[in-house]
């Protein structure tokens, strides 16, 4: 592929195959950028996504397609996606439908967690702290 046509071109050149299949989809809140999510795209996982509008990814841990919120509720709905200049990775900005985006919930509050990034690397002791 020529390098330019990749990168400065207008044609959809996903490259799902540099890494097996699956490429990165970072998953960030159109309102206020907070990233919510990392998950896995195959070609069916986009596809999926493009015609429903809503985030679709390939589970790695159950091997199957997944939309988030068919079991939670929890839909992403897409507003934008982009991609890096390699075509090789994804950003999906969304608008959250439920309660959050994240498997787990807060224990306090029973709520389902608005990202899954929810703790952070406290230096120097290299702890885990939540963040507020």
């Amino acid at each position: 592929m020529d390098k330019k046509i990749l990168e400065e071109g207008t044609d959809l050149l996903i490259d799902f195959e540099k890494r097996g299949g699956l490429i990165p989809a970072v998953v960030q809140d159109d309102a206020d950028g907070r990233v919510l999510m990392l998950a896995y795209v195959n070609a069916e996982a986009l596809k999926t996504t493009l015609e429903k509008g809503m985030a679709t990814f390939w589970s790695t841990s159950r091997n199957e397609l997944w939309t988030k919120g068919e079991t939670s509720g929890d839909f992403l709905k897409i507003v934008e996606i982009l991609t890096d200049c390699d075509q090789d990775a994804l950003v999906y900005r969304v608008v959250p439908q439920g309660g959050g985006s994240c498997h787990t919930k807060d224990p306090a509050s029973g709520k389902t967690r608005a990202s899954c990034f929810y703790r952070k690397i406290a230096l120097p002791k290299e702890e885990l702290t939540f963040v507020k």
